[in-house]
């Protein structure tokens, strides 16, 4: 029996609400799992005690995570961590960006 799709989970239905330009979806496509890759390699790193490997996984978190950041930069919206750091200490946060002006000479849709 084929069951009907669920809809996403609340978690990933709020990620998606913040994440609607397609710049940035496509660089947290990118940055997500370099982000990922360079955690995982800690085990690696750790059982070989290799400088190289320790380099390349740092090279992979920090630029995994500077390319989401640049992602939000282009979005004008707060990172996820900054977010709840500024919520923590009650400042402002922009958390889904104000849509967008049409560019001049744009076309618009009817």
């Amino acid at each position: 029996m084929i069951c009907p799709p669920h809809p996403p989970a609340q978690l990933v239905q709020g990620w998606m609400a913040r994440h609607q330009d397609p710049t940035s979806f496509v660089l947290h496509m990118i940055g997500i799992p370099l982000t990922i890759l360079g955690i995982l390699m800690i085990p690696i790193y750790t059982y070989l005690f290799s400088l190289p490997v320790f380099l390349f996984s740092v090279v992979l978190f920090v630029g995994g995570y500077m390319i989401q950041f640049l992602g939000h930069a282009l979005e004008g919206t707060d990172p996820g961590e900054v977010i709840l750091l500024k919520r923590k200490l009650g400042w402002s946060y922009v958390d889904v960006a104000p849509p967008r002006k049409p560019r001049q000479g744009a076309a618009r849709s009817i």
